[in-house]
């Protein structure tokens, strides 16, 4: 069975950005597992304080977050676009679970990445307003 899961990243939960998902959860078969990461609902520091640096201890919620993507075959990304970039706390969780040892690894002597995140698709659903 294929895992999807679906992160939010709007901070509103009476948003279009809700709407959507549940049109797309509605669209879904019945043989998909489906989880969800609502990243307005996690409690969590979005502030990377360190850099690179010096890795800071990960909130519990973060360490659920990082299991679900884990194990997902497919993620759907929706969050809205706002002055060309996404909500602050949808910034801070990526700064803060998409890190060395988790979802890539440095290769030592080399610029590359190692991506530890292969074999999964995703889905953006980005919505924009923009005036006329």
């Amino acid at each position: 069975m294929k895992k999807i899961l679906i992160i939010n990243g709007h901070p509103d939960n009476a948003s279009f950005n809700d709407a959507l998902i549940g049109a797309y959860l509605g669209g879904l078969a019945d043989s998909f597992q489906i989880s969800s990461i609502i990243i307005r609902e996690l409690q969590f520091n979005p502030n990377l304080q360190y850099g690179y640096r010096k890795r800071t201890e990960l909130e519990p919620d973060l360490v659920t977050a990082i299991e679900k993507i884990k194990v997902a075959d497919h993620i759907v990304w929706v969050f809205p676009i706002w002055w060309y970039g996404s909500p602050a706390m949808m910034k801070g969780f990526i700064d803060r679970t998409f890190l060395p040892g988790i979802t890539f690894e440095p290769i030592p002597g080399s610029s590359m990445i190692r991506k530890l995140l292969r074999r999964k698709t995703a889905h953006i659903i980005a919505t924009a307003d923009t005036p006329r």
